[in-house]
């Protein structure tokens, strides 16, 4: 199924010259005025980018931009970043081919620009080390507001979906 992007929501794709690996999906509210960011750590990618979107990236587009949520109050900009850069929609793998040369700078800075970040892979992420490495950075980034969601946002619902997550 093909998603589009919500209408005044404009994207912005970072990813690598061979387009294997995506880094950055940088969307942003164009009728708000800029004030809050937030950063979205995903899994891995899929293929969204500056034209289409996936399942996800709308569904977030809807929870971060359009729902009124509280937590998200004052939005105007989105960064989804990844724990792996590679694009794969099927039998991804986790190891460490899969970042990409590029990833962890990304993380870093998304995180570090970022006034909420929400960790969305979903209660269950068997990549221990990569999660400890996002963990340590959210440490590190000093006070943000850092929220997690209940499940991953292809099986997302609006209500109860977001909650704080301690470090």
């Amino acid at each position: 199924m093909i998603y589009r992007h919500l209408p005044n929501i404009g994207v912005k794709a970072v990813f690598s010259e061979c387009r294997r690996f995506r880094y950055l999906l940088n969307l942003t509210d164009t009728t708000r005025h800029p004030s809050k960011t937030v950063c979205v750590v995903m899994q891995n990618p899929s293929i969204a980018d500056e034209e289409v979107a996936d399942k996800s990236v709308q569904f977030l587009e809807q929870l971060i931009f359009k729902k009124d949520l509280p937590e998200f109050k004052g939005v105007h900009s989105c960064s989804i970043v990844n724990q792996f850069g590679k694009v794969q929609t099927t039998n991804f793998r986790g190891g460490t081919g899969d970042i990409g040369v590029e990833n962890d700078r990304h993380l870093e800075e998304a995180i570090e620009e970022a006034d909420i970040v929400l960790i969305a892979w979903g209660k269950k992420n068997a990549y221990e080390s990569r999660k400890e490495f996002i963990m340590e950075l959210l440490r590190r980034s000093g006070k943000k507001t850092v929220l997690e969601t209940r499940k991953h946002p292809s099986r997302g619902h609006y209500r109860d979906f977001i909650v704080p997550l301690a470090l």
